[in-house]
């Protein structure tokens, strides 16, 4: 699914009413962005059996690439 940014909206509320400089804006990742506007996440938080579950379908191995 494709998320549609207001990009205008995102800047002059970045910059006009955070008072972030172009670069500080530019800086954040989206979500950081809306954390920092007040947005409430919505997704739950980690929990320890999801972390489980995530580790046991994607270990860590010995072997990496473009390293």
């Amino acid at each position: 699914m494709k998320t549609i940014m207001d990009w205008p909206g995102l800047m002059r509320l970045g910059l006009h009413e955070l008072r972030l400089s172009p670069a500080a804006f530019w800086a954040l990742t989206p979500a950081e962005l809306l954390v920092m506007l007040g947005a409430q996440a919505s997704q739950a938080p980690l929990g320890r059996s999801r972390l489980e579950e995530l580790a046991e379908a994607f270990p860590d191995t010995k072997e990496r690439t473009g390293s």
